[in-house]
């Protein structure tokens, strides 16, 4: 099973922030504010000096930018190994825990074929209209389909038409032998009908194509459907993060 700190560099650089930065080992990302991801500290590795230094640091790097400060703790890479408790005495707490899936390529069902489904290499206006009305929070829909403009080659962006109606959609971005699953969505009149089964099938076989072996996802831990979905498609839980706010 693959190790956190192999995939974490990867997760980040396959869903870039707006604007990045370093201190050291830990990285900074920051966007407009809505999602976690892109709008936090991973302290991956250690940072570049003192670890109270470097949250100072962090903490002014945020505020400069009008943003709270976020870190986003991964299990078996947070540097150093006691900040939660250094955190903590700050007033910070963990939320939204997640879960991260992962998959071999030659274990999971192949997409190949599905005439319904139509794959691109960037994220057209169709695609675009589907994420936005499924976003809930349309600021928040606005900074994924930024983060989605910015992942990098080779991208697949994949949509299923019914009845020449877009239904659902997602997106992978492939990197270092590696595929990642990024913004499934379906049309609220289209849920519970496996199309996103038939997406992420489709994303999974083209990505074989482009030279992945393996895919991993991520998933809120009490999603307990999408958690089952992935798993019937071959997926098996890796490890987990949470951030860490105040």
């Amino acid at each position: 099973m693959l190790e956190p700190h192999i995939l974490e560099p990867l997760a980040d650089d396959a869903w870039p922030a707006r604007e990045r930065a370093r201190l050291g080992g830990w990285r900074l990302n920051a966007s407009s504010g809505q999602s976690m991801r892109i709008n936090a500290c991973w302290p991956l590795a250690a940072p570049d000096r003192d670890p109270e230094a470097a949250l100072d640091a962090v903490e002014a790097w945020f505020a400069e930018r009008n943003l709270p400060p976020r870190f986003k703790l991964t299990d078996g890479v947070v540097a150093p190994v006691d900040l939660a408790q250094r955190l903590a005495a700050r007033g910070y707490a963990a939320c939204k825990t997640t879960l991260v899936m992962l998959g071999q390529l030659r274990d999971v069902a192949g997409g190949e074929g599905d005439a319904a489904i139509r794959l691109s290499d960037t994220p057209d206006a169709t695609f675009e209209a589907v994420f936005t009305a499924t976003a809930g929070n349309p600021e928040d829909g606005r900074e994924r389909l930024e983060a989605l403009g910015r992942i990098p080659a080779p991208a697949r962006f994949a949509r299923l038409d019914i009845d020449g109606v877009p239904a659902a959609i997602g997106a992978s971005a492939i990197g270092g032998g590696y595929a990642g699953i990024f913004g499934m969505r379906t049309v609220p009149d289209h849920r519970r009908k496996g199309l996103a089964r038939r997406v992420l099938r489709a994303l999974l076989a083209e990505a074989k194509t482009l030279g992945a072996e393996r895919a991993w996802l991520q998933v809120e831990a009490d999603n307990a459907p999408a958690i089952a979905l992935y798993a019937d498609e071959g997926f098996e839980p890796g490890y987990r993060y949470s951030y860490w706010v105040r």
